[in-house]
């Protein structure tokens, strides 16, 4: 006999009424941890500029939480008086790219859609959209006259939200762009009171190749009656605690403090990565709800996210390859000095994507889980066919032999750095790169590569924790003696003070014309009460 949910029994009927975290699409209320709306926006603001009948932006990296935000933000004004609101997603619409004949009707078909999922009483809207069908309107004007006609008609001022608005490529978005700009003029009862864009980024830094007009046409000029742009931040450290003992009211399974904070700082409150550990956590490693969610457990859960090369972190990879992304990041891994000068579009539209962040008035990568993949990523594929062994480098007592890795290294790089750097995009900072890569094949498994670099500080820092030993190793590329020599010994000596290191190395890349007898070397130097070895290559 069939099984119904209801026979299934009070402990596993428990389990499946059990909310989790949300990893993947929307988050649903009813089914997941998550937010009240007040905590990622003014819901205040969002209101004050629907009554004020303004047409706005809502901007933010992928999988922070813009889509959820807003479709719940629509379905509250539903359940009250005053408004009609409608969320509408137009990706699909991409597949057409700059064919804004094709586009048109898919995204028209989109709204019908939604409108019947959200909003199955519009009666009006649906004989609106049949006899439009009939009609041949042009595609031009498709958007602007379903909106015109429907509001014309609705009991209700139109609350209109159009994500993934950045999705539509060309003509496309001048179209879609220009035809809500139409009828700003009618909003109310002959438009949208209100209308909001959401993507990854503000529409004002669009440039978009315009196939019908041959010209880069930009958005803040195609949508110039953009009243506000509204950005949706990370967690904070406290909305961050609040998520996690949502868990444990429904659950009882604890979170520890420690756990709590050291979540937020690997993940600066990216909300993906809050959700993600926590789902790894606590519904894949300690399933057992007696035992608490510790640090280690958090650490292990983010070398787990690391290693899956989940989605999230693929999109973002794949942005790396991007030429104007790519020369920021190139410099941030290096260290390169700030006097360098990138397009200030470029740093905008990499803070938008999420990948780096403003601290301290400097560009650093977003949070320490992306300061690890990206090194990772960027020399996949050359860690992996690297013709080095872990077992050759441990010792009998099982501890790692640093000097002779680095030995090895230095051969190696002698040997491979010529072939290997000038196919590799990343020019500036791959000898760093080629190392992080070298090392990550060795200690994989065995132990762990912290990563520090940021803009200015003309320097890498790594820290490899295996077993009790603690090794800070730093990278640096030859300048001259007192800023390179003289500084990184000073600033290796400093960082195995911080780290409580047990072995120190300063790494000095030179790039100069010089034959390979010049560059390489080693020896110790002697700063405080910290020996240092010197390797140059």
């Amino acid at each position: 006999m069939q099984k119904t949910v209801r026979d299934l029994g009070p402990r596993l009927l428990k389990r499946l009424n059990t909310k989790f975290f949300s990893i993947a699409g929307p988050v649903r209320p009813e089914d997941h941890y998550c937010l009240p709306l007040a905590t990622r926006l003014s819901e205040h603001e969002l209101r004050e500029l629907i009554e004020q009948k303004k047409y706005f932006i809502l901007h933010a990296p992928r999988q922070t939480g813009k889509t959820s935000t807003m479709l719940n933000f629509a379905r509250q004004l539903n359940t009250e008086s005053e408004y009609t609101a409608l969320y509408v997603n137009v990706e699909s619409a991409q597949a057409a790219r700059s064919n804004y004949k094709d586009a048109l009707p898919i995204i028209l078909q989109q709204i019908a859609t939604r409108v019947r999922e959200q909003l199955p009483q519009e009666k009006i809207f649906f004989e609106i959209f049949e006899e439009l069908k009939k009609e041949a309107v042009p595609a031009g004007s498709l958007l602007a006259t379903l909106l015109s006609r429907w509001c014309a008609q609705s009991q209700k001022p139109l609350v209109l939200l159009i994500d993934e608005i950045d999705s539509l490529v060309g003509d496309t978005l001048i179209s879609v762009l220009r035809q809500l700009r139409s009828g700003y003029d009618q909003r109310t009862t002959g438009f949208p009171q209100s209308v909001c864009l959401i993507g990854v980024r503000d529409v004002r830094d669009y440039r978009i190749w315009s196939d019908e007009q041959q010209a880069m046409i930009l958005g803040g000029s195609a949508f110039n009656i953009k009243a506000e742009s509204l950005r949706l931040l990370d967690f904070t450290e406290a909305e961050v605690r609040a998520l996690y003992l949502q868990h444990t009211a429904e659950t009882g399974q604890k979170f520890d403090d420690d756990a709590i904070a050291y979540a937020f700082e690997i993940t600066q409150g990216q909300p993906w990565l809050v959700n993600a550990l926590a789902y790894q956590a606590c519904f894949r490693d300690v399933q057992d709800r007696s035992q608490p969610i510790t640090k280690a457990v958090i650490e292990r859960a983010k070398e787990e996210l690391i290693k899956r090369r989940d989605t999230h972190l693929e999109v973002l990879v794949d942005r790396l390859q991007e030429p104007r992304v790519r020369a920021i990041i190139d410099a941030i891994i290096t260290g390169t000095d700030t006097s360098l000068d990138f397009p200030s579009d470029n740093i905008q539209y990499a803070l938008d994507l999420g990948l780096i962040a403003r601290r301290n008035n400097n560009l650093v990568i977003a949070n320490p889980i992306y300061q690890e993949v990206l090194p990772r990523e960027l020399t996949y594929s050359t860690q992996l066919t690297m013709p080095q062994q872990q077992l050759w480098y441990v010792k009998d007592d099982g501890s790692i032999d640093m000097h002779k890795m680095l030995d090895s290294f230095t051969e190696f790089y002698r040997e491979n750095s010529a072939i290997w750097l000038e196919k590799f995009a990343y020019k500036e900072s791959g000898p760093h790169l080629f190392m992080m890569a070298f090392l990550q094949r060795i200690i994989n498994g065995g132990g762990k590569i912290h990563r520090e670099y940021a803009l200015g500080t003309d320097r890498v820092d790594l820290l490899i924790t295996w077993k009790t030993q603690r090794i800070v190793i730093e990278l640096k590329v030859w300048r001259n003696k007192t800023k390179t020599l003289d500084r990184g010994l000073e600033q290796t000596a400093k960082y195995m003070d911080t780290s409580n290191a047990t072995e120190g190395h300063l790494v000095i890349f030179d790039r100069q014309a010089k034959s390979w007898d010049e560059k390489i070397y080693n020896r110790q130097e002697t700063v405080g009460n910290k020996i240092i070895t010197v390797w140059g290559m």
